[in-house]
C-alpha cells in the first residue's frame, strides 16, 4: 500500500474508492500527517497541528477519523504544544485500518479494474508499481 500512496494515479483511484465507501477522511488524514511531518518552522507546526486537530481529531470534527479514546485523548492533551510526532500514533492506526480493511476491498473493486485497464496498451500492461 505504501507504493499506492506515492503513485498519483493509484492514489487518485484509491481516494475515489474511499469516497464511494464514505471513508475518504482516512487517506486525507494520512496525507495531512505526511505533509505535517515536513513542516520546518515552529509557527507552522502549531498552525498545521491545530488545523489537523480541528479537521480530523476533535469530537464532531468535519472529517473525524475513527481512533481509540486513549490516542485521541493523548493528542488532545498535547495539541497546545505540538511536535512533528504528535499525530504519529493516530497515523499508524489509520494506515493499519486502510491496509487491513479498505485496501483489500479496493483491489477487488471496479475502480481498481478500471485503473489497471487504463494502464494497458494493447495487450501489454504498463507497469504499475503497486500491482
Amino acid at each position: 500500500m505504501d507504493t499506492l500512496l506515492t503513485n498519483q494515479a493509484g492514489l487518485d483511484a484509491f481516494r475515489t474508492f474511499l469516497k464511494s465507501e464514505y471513508s475518504e477522511e482516512n487517506v486525507e488524514f494520512w496525507l495531512a500527517c505526511e505533509d505535517f511531518k515536513k513542516t520546518d518552522s515552529e509557527e507552522k507546526i502549531v498552525s498545521k497541528a491545530k488545523k489537523i486537530y480541528s479537521e480530523f481529531i476533535e469530537a464532531d470534527a468535519p472529517k473525524e477519523i475513527n481512533i481509540d479514546f486513549s490516542t485521541r485523548d493523548l493528542i488532545s492533551k498535547n495539541i497546545a504544544e505540538p511536535t512533528l510526532k504528535c499525530f504519529d500514533e493516530a497515523q499508524k492506526l489509520i494506515y493499519s485500518l486502510m491496509a487491513k480493511d479498505s485496501f483489500p476491498r479496493f483491489l477487488k473493486s471496479e475502480i481498481y479494474r478500471k485503473l489497471v485497464n487504463s494502464k494497458q496498451v494493447g495487450n501489454h500492461k504498463k507497469w504499475l508499481p503497486f500491482l
